[in-house]
């Protein structure tokens, strides 16, 4: 399930060391609605973890004991009863932290996570106070994080990567939006301190598949229906803002056959009317909220690149896209950046604090 799986050994090497000097390994995670990511020391580098955050359970045809998969071995072979654990982008009630905790030691087991750890998390920034309690219950009932448990905002840790290589994120002033699946997030940020935060679940990653599933069948004039994982894959593997080709599928007929039909509409309507709402949410609602309340801190930060992260954020082009329309719907120039990887951004920034936490012995 590791990104890097080659570099076991020499991760195994750092961590050991760290236990010879009695410090604890600085790692940094982000569970999330569609993919869970732990960003761990690897020598000079990271080894990230990257996975589908699901799962499903099945009996031993041998022992009859009940077995965990997760990931996506769990929504490749069982399709018909994988579980999102954190659908919604938090755990609802007891049984989705059960679950989800369920997942997340499966997870730490499969890749040899260390327990003597200091482990700063990305949590989404969502009004749900019994949502927010039941992800903190899974992570602090987590084998991992010893020595420390923080957690800082996904949109701070995200924005990490993408203003240099350390943490100068941490003090600058700046205006971020997380394009996430199940949220869209703006905040500013004034070295460290988060300000107006904004969240709004009208224009979401997890919509963008809804009207995709849509889109095609009506682009294929009703012959073909798609469930929203296969929406999902279609846009993480064809949507793109710069070289976009339309795009062949076959599905299996009732009653036998196969159709083979060709996608050319469907999955840029979708993603082009995200980012216009994208933008219009962040015109609109957000933006004015803060420059009502922190006049200057608004005037400072649109001099500055917005900070575009989460996993809509991957999408080729749309870093641009998002850009250009702003600084129409604005009447003034602005520029956004995004980090190189906005999918493992969070963990990598969290990583990062932690990192900077156990050299300061913040432990």
């Amino acid at each position: 399930m590791s990104d890097s799986d080659d570099s076991d050994d020499s991760a195994a090497e750092s961590e050991d060391a760290d236990a010879e000097t009695g410090t604890p390994t600085p790692i940094g995670v982000k569970l999330g609605s569609t993919r869970t990511v732990i960003a761990i020391p690897d020598g000079d580098g990271l080894r990230t973890v990257k996975t589908l955050t699901c799962l499903a359970t099945y009996e031993d045809v041998i022992t009859g004991e009940e077995r965990v998969l997760y990931g996506d071995e769990a929504a490749t072979e069982y399709p018909d009863r994988v579980q999102y654990t954190l659908r919604s982008g938090l755990p609802e009630d007891e049984d989705g932290a059960d679950l989800t905790a369920t997942f997340f030691e499966e997870v730490i087991e499969a890749n040899d996570v260390p327990a003597d750890s200091a482990v700063v998390y990305a949590i989404p920034t969502i009004d749900n106070e019994q949502g927010l309690a039941n992800l903190q219950s899974v992570i602090e009932g987590s084998t991992i994080g010893e020595a420390l448990i923080r957690s800082y905002p996904e949109s701070l840790c995200g924005s990490v990567p993408a203003l240099g290589e350390g943490l100068e994120a941490v003090d600058d002033i700046f205006v971020t939006v997380n394009l996430g699946s199940t949220n869209l997030e703006a905040s500013a940020y004034r070295r460290g301190e988060q300000l107006v935060p904004f969240t709004t679940g009208a224009v979401t990653g997890n919509e963008v598949d809804r009207m995709i599933a849509n889109y095609v069948e009506e682009e294929t004039q009703g012959r073909v229906n798609i469930d929203n994982t296969t929406a999902r894959e279609y846009k993480e593997e064809h949507a793109d803002f710069v070289d976009f080709e339309p795009f062949t599928d076959v599905i299996q007929q009732p009653g036998g056959g196969s159709h083979e039909f060709t996608i050319e509409r469907s999955v840029m309507d979708a993603v082009d009317e995200y980012v216009d709402d994208a933008v219009e949410e962040v015109a609109n609602a957000f933006l004015p909220e803060l420059a009502n309340d922190h006049i200057k801190v608004y005037q400072l930060a649109l001099d500055r690149p917005i900070v575009l992260t989460g996993g809509m954020a991957c999408i080729p082009g749309i870093v641009d896209e998002f850009e250009e329309r702003l600084t129409e719907e604005l009447d003034r120039e602005v520029s956004a950046v995004a980090p190189d990887e906005p999918a493992l951004s969070a963990a990598v920034g969290a990583q990062r604090i932690a990192e900077r936490l156990v050299d300061a012995d913040a432990y």
